[in-house]
């Protein structure tokens, strides 16, 4: 079922609608679809470069409503959303998580983790939707989604721009090792100037 969908996204993309359908697997993978928006970015700017911009902002805008979807429905309904997050094996984390978040803890590391599962292939969908299952203020959720999810897809726009065939060969190969390396430091360099800021105090 996954290759068929795969399949799929990669025919969409080279459809005559591939802005319109950039934009509905963009919203549907940020809250239930298993196939991250990068395999219809990759062909598209390959295909249409002076597009890349374009391409990147209708990923970004609509996974980010896709998000804000997945909260939603983590908020209103309870129990799908505890049997989607359970599919991922994510439970004790989340139950761990809004415990601590109930008692005034634990709000820097959801918001790490939010930041890693929409930059990384950590899958998003299932953290859109933890996030209003434990009530995480939905105003970070939003900006947090906005800058993970951009900078992830402006890099894969940007550099299939740049680099055509070569990143997509890199994106099948090594794409999900880097971007995790590189979520990490961000969060890593997040974290040292809060530190570095709280001293200075």
């Amino acid at each position: 079922m996954f290759k068929t969908l795969y399949k799929k996204c990669l025919d969409l993309a080279a459809h005559k609608s591939s802005n319109f359908f950039l934009g509905v697997v963009s919203f549907v993978e940020s809250s239930f679809f298993p196939i991250p928006p990068d395999v219809m970015i990759i062909p598209m700017v390959i295909a249409k470069k002076k597009n890349y911009l374009k391409i990147f902002l209708i990923a970004s805008i609509f996974s980010v409503l896709g998000g804000i979807f997945g909260y939603m429905l983590g908020a209103i309904f309870l129990d799908t959303a505890m049997n989607i997050i359970e599919f991922y094996g994510y439970e004790k984390k989340v139950v761990s998580i809004k415990n601590n978040l109930s008692q005034g803890e634990g709000f820097l590391a959801w918001l790490s983790i939010l930041f890693l599962a929409g930059f990384t292939p950590l899958p998003y969908k299932a953290f859109t939707i933890a996030s209003g299952l434990i009530g995480f203020n939905i105003l970070v959720f939003i900006i947090v989604s906005l800058i993970s999810r951009s900078l992830r897809f402006f890099l894969i726009s940007y550099l299939s721009y740049k680099f055509g065939d070569l990143f997509s060969e890199f994106m099948e190969k090594h794409g999900s090792k880097w971007f995790t390396i590189l979520g990490l430091l961000i969060i890593l360099i997040f974290f040292i100037i809060l530190v570095i800021l709280k001293f200075n105090a």
